[in-house]
């Protein structure tokens, strides 16, 4: 297909150009990671608050997160962000196969992210680290950590979800012909796919390696 060709198979209604059609995706994109910052950096900030006022259960409690699996999904992870790196810029470049084999990669490296932290999840919910009746630890305090652990690596792992959606749906579209590898919606999903990756980087110190050092 010819570069021209290409560019018109990319254009979508009601843009008139590739050029401000890309515009207008990343654009759209940053708006929304930025309302997305918004929320995540509230959160990060009420854990900061509390673990300022309750320093040795935060700490005690963060001893309690398996490490192992932590570090497992982080390098999965970063992974996989050298793989969505490598496929957005195969878009661009117009390489087909390897766009279609690092999108692959991609969403496969991000569905191994999920399944460790399904087997986590289930140690933490054997463990009775779930805030509520039972609770293991004997620090009430530590239970507020815990609420931050589910609530952020759950929502973390909801944008996970979404973003390994995402790429298959990319991929299979790619692989069809039906959806250009001119297009900027890959772009776009690669800026995405970053900060999802970026939240972890955040997550993992926070809730894995407090207490440890």
């Amino acid at each position: 297909m010819s570069d021209i060709a290409a560019r018109d198979a990319a254009l979508r209604k009601p843009w008139r150009s590739l050029r401000r059609q890309r515009e207008g995706a990343t654009f759209g994109i940053w708006v929304f990671l930025g309302s997305e910052v918004m929320f995540f950096g509230a959160a990060l900030l009420a854990y900061a608050v509390y673990r300022s006022l309750w320093p040795e259960a935060f700490a005690a409690a963060a001893r309690e997160t398996n490490i192992t699996y932590g570090t497992v999904n982080t390098a999965l992870l970063l992974t996989s962000s050298l793989t969505m790196a490598v496929a957005a810029e195969g878009a661009r470049a117009g390489l087909r196969r390897l766009t279609l084999y690092c999108l692959a990669a991609t969403a496969v490296l991000g569905l191994g992210f999920l399944i460790v932290k399904g087997f986590e999840y289930h140690e933490d919910i054997t463990k009775h680290l779930v805030p509520g009746a039972g609770f293991g630890p004997d620090q009430p305090q530590a239970q507020i950590f815990f609420a931050f652990y589910w609530l952020l690596t759950g929502v973390h792992a909801v944008h996970l979800s979404t973003g390994i959606g995402i790429a298959t749906t990319f991929g299979v579209q790619a692989w069809r012909g039906t959806r250009s590898l001119a297009s900027p919606a890959f772009e776009a999903l690669g800026l995405y796919w970053h900060f999802v990756d970026l939240v972890w980087v955040f997550l993992y110190p926070l809730l894995y390696l407090g207490g440890r050092s």
